[in-house]
């Protein structure tokens, strides 16, 4: 079985090691025994995304925001829509998830379009949301929890349609004001988690996976385990230090 990981603007949006997401998917896909392909989708190009099996798209500096925002609703907004109707997987993080929703409104108060796939808005706000994460998510179905590193002054609501990705234990997430992190529409997932988000949180890499493996080869197709040991290593640091800190209780697991 082989799979292709599109990986979006990636000269544009790849900030504070966004890259390392395409590595663990790549990395954890093979160890799968999947053929993997990445493709590097630029600005300007036309493709159609539904030949795709996995989309990332990263966190960007404020100019090539306003570069990729064009882009997108321009250019690869209808296919990208339809791709993920079509039951594409699909992560964005920070910038890349802002511009997956309704619109962002700037520092300047400019207003860059999003191409609606999430229910959901974003406004620069006064301050930075700086530092760790913890999430509880049951995306995949059953509680789990997501760490990460966020960096983010934009402020996103979700809308009535949106579903979160998780409820925040410890962080921001989304504004700082109602628990929420991150957004979920069928296969897509968007959210403010850096660090990189899938090395230690091999779950959700899994998750990727397999939901690609299924809308491509079907859901009989089986997939072996993949010893996650060191990944979950990784991701039980995150939350042992925020722990010492005496700033979160014994409920993150």
């Amino acid at each position: 079985m082989r799979l292709t990981i599109c990986h979006l603007y990636p000269d544009q949006m790849n900030i504070y090691g966004d890259r390392g997401n395409i590595i663990a998917l790549s990395r954890r896909a093979a160890w799968a025994g999947l053929e993997v392909a990445v493709r590097r989708v630029e600005l300007g190009e036309r493709p159609d995304f539904r030949t795709f099996d996995i989309l990332f798209l990263g966190g960007g500096q404020d100019r090539e925001q306003a570069r990729v925002a064009r882009d997108l609703a321009e250019v690869k907004g209808p296919s990208l829509r339809e791709a993920v109707e079509d039951g594409l997987a699909l992560l964005a993080v920070c910038g890349g998830y802002q511009l997956l929703g309704r619109s962002f409104i700037t520092a300047s108060g400019a207003v860059l379009p999003g191409i609606e796939l999430f229910d959901a808005s974003t406004e620069a706000g006064r301050t930075r949301c700086i530092g760790d994460v913890i999430v509880r998510s049951d995306v995949a179905g059953a509680p789990r929890t997501l760490v990460g590193f966020e960096n983010h002054s934009g402020k996103t609501y979700l809308g009535a349609r949106a579903a979160p990705l998780g409820r925040v234990l410890f962080g921001h997430g989304n504004n700082g004001q109602d628990g929420s992190e991150g957004a979920v529409y069928r296969h897509a997932c968007g959210t403010y988690l850096h660090g990189s988000l899938l090395p230690k949180n091999p779950w959700l890499t899994d998750l990727l996976i397999r939901r690609a493996v299924e809308r491509r080869y079907g859901p009989a197709a089986a997939l072996p385990h993949v010893d996650d040991e060191v990944e979950m290593r990784a991701h039980e640091a995150v939350i042992a230090r925020i722990r010492a800190r005496g700033k979160l209780g014994k409920g993150a697991t």
